[in-house]
């Protein structure tokens, strides 16, 4: 290399030292409101998240979104596993830093982002994050159904790379609400907005078959300039219009925490809209859902961000099935197909309904409600986006 090549080289080399880095989601649950029934006491919670992308470093988010006092994070690691089990690999773990301090109290209805650490994290790897809560936490924020299992144990265990002491408890994320990388190649991240079929219901338990789990797998088959973070922001029994107690905030309500504010976002998947129509109150004004997914569109365009529309899937069988429920998915997916209104469609509807019975999932694809999908389903739909869709940017 001449001389010339050689300053080009090293001048490009302090540029990007410079330069802040690229951060991009590669993990992420939506919370959907405390958790009446657990509040935590010198507990640590080891949690295991599949991630999509990998990078050389990482960050992670915590959430107190729904708590009603400071919550305390008296110590917090990130490692990895091999198989999804509590025991670290060895020579991965790193502790978590807040502004250079070991813990940090996050006020309530707040989020807070970990300070950067060198972890090489590989595409699809499995990820644990630890965290000590001195507490008493009161009603903890938590994603409800994360169908994965959570590990706990007495003390603070943070530190610790063995699984001893450490015993699966339930199937809730709980305080854990992202993981971003830098370091990678990828052209951004796609935030999966949507309900219990895009949270996985009907999936396995530690099994990572989501659609949104298969969509990620899929694109690793590109090369890695064109790959993509895969951030799952669903939460189960999720409306467009109304928020709830039960199921938590609304898709309009939590599009800025969920979607927009997720880093390095250029794509937002929607699959929304079922259960507007079946559960109470029924939503049969087609014009109102179409309202509510114009409203996602057009903020997400303000952003930049591609809009894919995924059409409404079946649920006669289910408890509430109606005619009139089954009129107004129709209506919306004709609606979702050829408004416009959004950059790509993809047709989850078509991919899963009975041929002979359009208004039923087909035997095959049926969880056994009638309602979800099962794994064999998700992988369907997964294959049935045009990753080419993902390829095109709005910029």
């Amino acid at each position: 290399m001449n001389s010339a090549c050689v300053q080009c080289a090293h001048a490009a080399q302090m540029i990007a030292a410079l330069l802040p880095a690229m951060w991009i989601g590669t993990w992420a649950s939506a919370p959907s409101s405390a958790d009446g029934a657990r509040s935590f006491t010198n507990v640590t919670l080891r949690e295991v998240a599949r991630v999509s992308i990998g990078g050389t470093a990482a960050r992670v988010r915590f959430t107190n979104r729904f708590g009603t006092a400071p919550l305390v994070l008296g110590d917090a690691t990130i490692a990895l596993s091999h198989d999804g089990s509590p025991a670290v690999v060895p020579g991965t773990l790193r502790t978590l830093a807040f502004s250079g301090a070991r813990g940090v109290t996050v006020p309530p209805g707040s989020d807070v982002l970990s300070d950067p650490v060198e972890l090489n994290v590989g595409p699809r790897s499995t990820v644990l994050v630890s965290v000590y809560v001195p507490g008493p936490t009161g009603p903890a924020t938590y994603h409800h159904l994360s169908y994965q299992h959570v590990y706990e144990a007495t003390g603070d265990r943070a530190g610790q790379a063995g699984a001893g002491g450490f015993a699966a408890t339930g199937t809730n994320w709980y305080f854990l609400d992202g993981i971003d990388v830098s370091g990678t190649r990828a052209a951004g991240a796609i935030v999966a907005l949507g309900d219990s079929i895009t949270n996985g219901q009907g999936s396995t338990v530690d099994g990572d078959d989501r659609w949104t789990d298969d969509l990620a797998q899929r694109l690793l088959s590109l090369p890695p300039e064109k790959r993509f973070g895969v951030l799952d922001a669903a939460i189960d029994g999720d409306r467009i219009l109304t928020s709830s107690d039960r199921f938590g905030p609304a898709a309009l309500a939590r599009l800025d925490s969920d979607v927009l504010a997720q880093s390095g976002v250029t794509h937002l998947i929607v699959l929304l809209g079922v259960n507007d129509i079946q559960q109470a109150p029924h939503e049969y004004d087609v014009t109102r859902i179409a309202f509510g997914l114009m409203q996602i569109v057009r903020r997400a365009h303000a952003r930049n961000i591609r809009v894919v529309g995924g059409t409404i899937t079946p649920y006669e069988g289910w408890s509430t099935y109606e005619p009139r429920g089954e009129q107004t998915r129709e209506a919306v997916n004709g609606f979702i197909r050829t408004s416009g209104m959004f950059d790509a469609v993809v047709d989850f509807d078509a991919v899963v309904r009975d041929p002979g019975r359009p208004t039923r999932l087909r035997a095959a694809y049926d969880s056994g409600d009638h309602l979800h999908p099962n794994a064999a389903a998700y992988r369907a739909m997964a294959d049935a986006i045009n990753i080419e869709d993902l390829g095109t940017s709005r910029t």
